[in-house]
């Protein structure tokens, strides 16, 4: 399985000949979601949802499909019947040749007097590869074993300390930044440093464009 890294929170899955994207948002490069056959979104805030970006990577491809929550798939259903599934905590599906566990109800608390939305996450397995944990906007903990860890480094909603906790908590194999967006290069060495020292796992990073071989 190939991994590749966009901008900020979205992904990119290969395998087999068949892409699968995630969150492919207003932070990420405007063809994130071209060449995919699967699309899948964490949540409705517009550094994960791009409607725009969607809509271009939906009709790029007549065979694409959508996974997503229901305040995601009521701006598409529309325009692409039969193509955008809505999802929830607990189901389970096959997308682009991979299967796909949903995990998580709601986003983290970015403060008391903003309300909650919901979030997904999406435990993506590639066979011999593993599993990999997309958690989009919270620190969700899956029932079942994480080998690579898309970790949220940085956000409006969490600390530092956190991170390390989540990643803890979860035992991936390796854990790959992303949530990157509003992080400055000079603020880098100090998490790679502090997650990569105190989280229990291999830290990783890759820059947006480039790949991993999972």
């Amino acid at each position: 399985m190939k991994l590749t890294k966009n901008s900020h929170a979205c992904v990119r899955l290969e395998k087999d000949g068949r892409t699968l994207v995630i969150d492919p948002g207003g932070f990420s490069e405007q063809d994130a979601a071209l060449g995919a056959d699967a699309i899948l979104v964490t949540h409705e805030h517009p550094d994960h949802f791009d409607e725009a970006r969607l809509r271009a990577g939906m009709e790029a491809n007549p065979g694409a499909q959508i996974w997503t929550l229901k305040s995601v798939a009521e701006h598409l259903t529309a325009a692409f019947p039969g193509r955008v599934h809505t999802v929830g905590h607990g189901d389970t599906f096959t997308a682009a040749g991979f299967d796909v566990q949903v995990h998580g109800e709601l986003h983290a608390v970015i403060h008391p007097d903003i309300p909650r939305i919901t979030n997904v996450g999406y435990l993506v397995k590639g066979d011999d590869a593993g599993t990999v944990f997309h958690p989009g906007d919270a620190l969700t903990v899956p029932d079942h074993p994480v080998e690579t860890l898309m970790l949220p480094v940085h956000a409006p909603w969490n600390k530092i300390s956190e991170v390390i906790d989540y990643v803890r908590e979860v035992k991936p194999r390796r854990a790959y930044d992303i949530h990157d967006a509003l992080l400055t290069d000079l603020a880098r060495p100090i998490y790679d440093r502090q997650i990569g020292g105190l989280g229990g796992t291999e830290h990783l990073r890759l820059a947006p464009g480039t790949s991993a071989q999972l």
